[in-house]
């Protein structure tokens, strides 16, 4: 089973839908994530973690990664989500959360990825998927491909769709194991 975080729009997460993953619950830590009513739309349970709503960072992940135990989560995918996972949640999914991410990990990590490999004047980027440690992503990575930078005008949908291709795929394989 498994629980997406989300933060964004949720085009990865509408990817791992669509590919008809067992997806039961999808957190976010802001209540107005578009992503939270494509899982709404699917029938999965969602729920929003806000910061504010807690003392610390560490005590919301505490009562998030509950929710997603909760609701019979064995695996954690990251979709679009802009938050450090902090080492309680962490501990409570050992080797059982994966992220995707818009570069050649370990090149370009953080927010900025795609901007930041255009600026770099690289010919080329990509996709990873990695598994998540407490570090910016830095975990072991699972899978990559790359994505030429030119035409810069459609960079980052060709990246989309690669990501929409590969991490289902990826995740697929996880649920397998």
């Amino acid at each position: 089973m498994i629980g997406v975080l989300v933060s964004g729009r949720g085009t990865n997460l509408q990817a791992l839908l669509d590919a008809g993953l067992p997806v039961v619950a999808v957190a976010s830590n802001r209540r107005d994530a578009p992503a939270l009513e494509r899982a709404r739309a699917a029938g999965v349970a969602t729920a929003t973690f806000s910061i504010d709503c807690h003392p610390d960072r560490a005590e919301r992940d505490l009562v998030m990664a509950t929710w997603l135990e909760e609701h019979g989560v064995e695996l954690v995918v990251l979709a679009g989500y802009m938050h450090l996972l902090t080492k309680p949640f962490l501990d409570r999914f050992p080797g059982r959360i994966v992220n995707v991410h818009p570069s050649l990990l370990p090149e370009f990590p953080g927010a900025h990825a795609i901007d930041d490999a255009v600026a770099a004047g690289v010919d080329e980027t990509g996709v990873t998927v990695h598994l998540v440690d407490e570090g910016l992503d830095t975990g072991p990575i699972l899978a990559q491909e790359p994505v030429p930078v030119e035409p810069r005008d459609t960079l980052e949908e060709r990246i989309h769709a690669v990501e929409h291709r590969l991490y289902p795929a990826v995740v697929r394989e996880l649920c397998a194991h």
